[in-house]
């Protein structure tokens, strides 16, 4: 189960979503009221950082129970920017159009993962997605246009790709699976200001990275402004950038963005869910100093649980004391 972990599993009004990755407990009403609030403490320029999170929630709770230092270390969390995983179980409009706004108003840019293909995650710990291609095709069509003309950054269907390659999404769906990918690049693309990154798994899983060549040549990367790695996984900065640079050369020099929202320990071997001892990575940046990185980014909600595993809540869940964990083993 070399799998990324995924980000956005279910429940509150975001419902199930994502694979290797752990849903975001992010509502709708709580973006729109964030919209209203204005800037953070801290700005974390480039990116919008959602002001009423539930980190913000959190610590606002600590405090009120006297536990000030787990409220500040859990700073780290609330004033950083991390995507949003509209659910696919419902109209992504509202929540989308909420974060472009706030983003708008700050003059950042809005950070989404798309996380509704259908057969997603192979029936696994995010199974679920859209019921077909024509409402796949209607989703990410809302997605796109409650975007509009703001700036936003969208990370695209964590785990597709690398499905295609591992064998966990059969044959006979492969190719509906490629074209649906490029038509989501291009209806997003039509925005003037959203960038687009196709996930592409992440060093331990896909080991070998000519095997993404094709899949991402089909799924259209040509149009995208890159791909992704390491979305709700553990890879080291170092050896994810490596496997992206041989990544980008087969693609002709594509960019690429790196989830650096749990790795600052790396990964504990054979532990890919709410792994212990993990650390926060680097905050999220455009300052790579690698120019074929086009930014790190915190697209899994860190946390946030990757399933009912080490003790943790349901997939998706907020879970405070693994948040905790990973902003006091952090390096900053």
């Amino acid at each position: 189960m070399r799998r990324l972990i995924r980000t956005l599993a279910a429940l509150s009004v975001l419902g199930i979503v994502a694979g290797c990755s752990s849903a975001p407990d992010v509502n709708e009403a709580s973006v729109a009221g964030a919209a209203s609030k204005g800037e953070p403490a801290l700005a974390a320029a480039p990116f919008w950082v959602e002001p009423d999170s539930p980190a913000v929630q959190q610590m606002e709770r600590w405090r009120r129970q006297g536990r000030a230092q787990d409220a500040d270390l859990l700073q780290r969390i609330a004033e950083r920017p991390a995507a949003l995983w509209p659910a696919g179980e419902i109209d992504p409009t509202p929540l989308v159009s909420a974060a472009v706004a706030g983003a708008r108003r700050t003059g950042q840019t809005a950070v989404f993962a798309a996380y509704n293909i259908p057969h997603r995650d192979c029936g696994q710990h995010s199974a679920g997605g859209a019921a077909d291609a024509g409402a796949y095709r209607q989703w990410i069509g809302r997605f796109a246009d409650a975007i509009g003309d703001a700036k936003a950054l969208v990370v695209l269907e964590p785990d597709a790709v690398a499905h295609i390659i591992d064998g966990c999404t059969p044959p006979a769906l492969h190719a509906e699976r490629e074209r649906l990918l490029s038509e989501a690049v291009q209806r997003l693309k039509a925005q003037p200001h959203t960038k687009v990154y196709l996930d592409a798994g992440n060093p331990d899983w896909i080991r070998e990275p000519f095997k993404l060549v094709e899949p991402l040549r089909r799924s259209g990367i040509a149009q995208a402004d890159g791909f992704a790695l390491n979305v709700s996984n553990f890879q080291t900065n170092d050896t994810t950038t490596a496997y992206g640079l041989r990544l980008s050369r087969a693609l002709g020099g594509k960019h690429f963005v790196i989830d650096t929202s749990r790795n600052g320990n790396g990964p504990l071997p054979g532990v890919w869910c709410n792994p212990p001892g993990r650390a926060l990575g680097t905050p999220p940046t455009t300052d790579t100093d690698q120019p074929a990185v086009d930014a790190y980014l915190w697209i899994k909600r860190p946390g946030e649980s990757d399933g009912e595993c080490q003790g943790g809540p349901a997939a998706g869940r907020w879970w405070p004391e693994y948040a905790l964990g990973l902003a006091r083993n952090a390096a900053d």
